[in-house]
């Protein structure tokens, strides 16, 4: 069993940046594909990017991109999503999640976390 806990969501203004961070509990953390999904009240879990096994390739959705960079420390079993120029839509609760497969939907994702809010005001 793979436990995940994200850390590091908060509030901050507009044009702001903040970086989470996605713990995990085992040492296979190395063998996953890792990506992190965020949810706004009343809308659909949507896919924000995610980082191959090696931590050597990345895809992002297309409203992060050239914002957001994710990046993972194996020896640490730790992901992590920086977030720049921040903007009030970016809003929502954040989810790390890791996948033996390396996709997008998050139907591919057996382990989730427990979720961080990140706040933007404008």
């Amino acid at each position: 069993q793979v436990q995940l806990v994200e850390s590091g969501g908060g509030l901050v203004q507009a044009g702001g940046s903040l970086k989470l961070s996605c713990a995990a509990s085992r040492r296979t953390f190395s063998m996953t594909t890792m990506a992190w999904f965020r949810q706004a009240p009343g809308k659909e879990l949507l896919f924000v990017g995610r980082i191959t096994k090696s931590g050597g390739d990345t895809y992002y959705a297309d409203s992060v991109k050239g914002r957001f960079t994710i990046s993972r420390d194996n020896a640490k079993n730790t992901v992590f999503l920086q977030m720049n120029n921040l903007k009030p839509e970016d809003t929502a609760v954040y989810y790390c999640a890791a996948s033996k497969y390396s996709d997008s939907a998050p139907g591919s994702y057996d382990y989730w976390g427990q979720g961080t809010q990140v706040t933007v005001s404008s």
